[in-house]
């Protein structure tokens, strides 16, 4: 387990951001200082890399292409899975911009350890790992639940 390095440092906050980290923590019930770093990161690495945002999902706050429901991660998979050509890549998101598609690899070079371990958590999904982790969706005898299928299939 790795330990990330801290340094205390003094800092003026605006009375109305204060309250809204506070309220933020209250409502997650996550420390200030735990809210108040993941906030200052985020707004690093969205000034770093201008075209991403962060978003809530199920696993926790995600890196996402703003204006679309992407994340970073789903473009940059494909990335990979078309030798890291950009035109084909271009082809398979025709509807986003080139600027939306730049930020997403913008993003993965500036971040490529996050990247590659969400592509690979992605890959590693197959039909006995999600049995195994959400058992609601196996309907014993009768296999997965159609819409299940489905969506493995596509």
């Amino acid at each position: 387990m790795s330990t990330v390095q801290t340094v205390q440092k003094s800092l003026k906050i605006p009375r109305e951001t204060l309250d809204d980290i506070e309220k933020n923590a209250s409502e997650t019930g996550r420390e200030f200082s735990s809210i108040a770093n993941a906030l200052l990161a985020e707004a690093v690495r969205m000034r770093r890399c201008p075209g991403i945002v962060f978003v809530n999902g199920v696993i926790g706050r995600k890196a996402k292409i703003a204006g679309t429901g992407l994340d970073v991660w789903e473009i940059i998979a494909t990335y990979i899975s078309v030798n890291n050509n950009f035109p084909r890549l271009r082809k398979a998101y025709h509807w986003l911009s080139d600027q939306q598609i730049q930020a997403a690899i913008g993003y993965y070079t500036a971040y490529r350890d996050e990247i590659d371990r969400l592509v690979e958590q992605n890959e590693s999904w197959n039909i006995k790992t999600i049995v195994d982790h959400y058992p609601f969706l196996d309907r014993g005898d009768k296999g997965m639940m159609p819409y299940t299928i489905d969506f493995l299939s596509s």
